[in-house]
């Protein structure tokens, strides 16, 4: 079953339930899939639906952030409960000690020169690389702060 399957199976189980909340964080998740589906005339493989519930974590943690600074705890509390349904349906991801082994043998592996300031052509070379391969896997903000130890070793 893919991943889009089992989230239109979790929307019919929520509506069974009556559970409100998850149904709409769920019918929000499928409307950016078709939407993506829609202008670029594809059908989402696994891989592109991890990176849409990806894009919409991190919108709801941008409004965390913003609610709770307008201190509306009201809302930042019904965002944050919208990351925990989405985080659901990502898979398992790499602990600090993974993502750094990972990305030192990426960088073994395309011969990036280390030691040099970071923000030179390696970095985009290397985060091109860590990107695809850790898709879903890891936060790219953690990659890019792994990336960055890496290159300045």
């Amino acid at each position: 079953m893919t991943l889009k399957e089992q989230i239109t199976e979790d929307m019919k189980n929520a509506m069974r339930a009556r559970d409100s909340e998850r149904l709409g964080t769920i019918r929000l998740l499928l409307a950016a899939a078709k939407q993506k589906e829609v202008d670029e005339r594809v059908v989402l493989d696994d891989a592109a639906m991890v990176a849409i519930i990806d894009k919409l974590i991190k919108q709801r943690k941008d409004s965390v952030a913003a609610f709770t600074q307008a201190d509306r705890m009201d809302l930042a509390d019904k965002e944050s409960a919208e990351i925990v349904v989405l985080q659901a349906y990502l898979p398992q991801r790499l602990s600090a000690e993974e993502l750094s082994a990972a990305v030192l043998a990426i960088v073994a592996e395309i011969g990036a020169e280390l030691g040099r300031a970071v923000g030179t052509g390696d970095m985009g070379k290397v985060m091109g690389t860590v990107k695809t391969r850790l898709a879903g896997k890891a936060d790219m903000g953690q990659v890019s702060g792994a990336v960055k130890a890496a290159l300045s070793r």
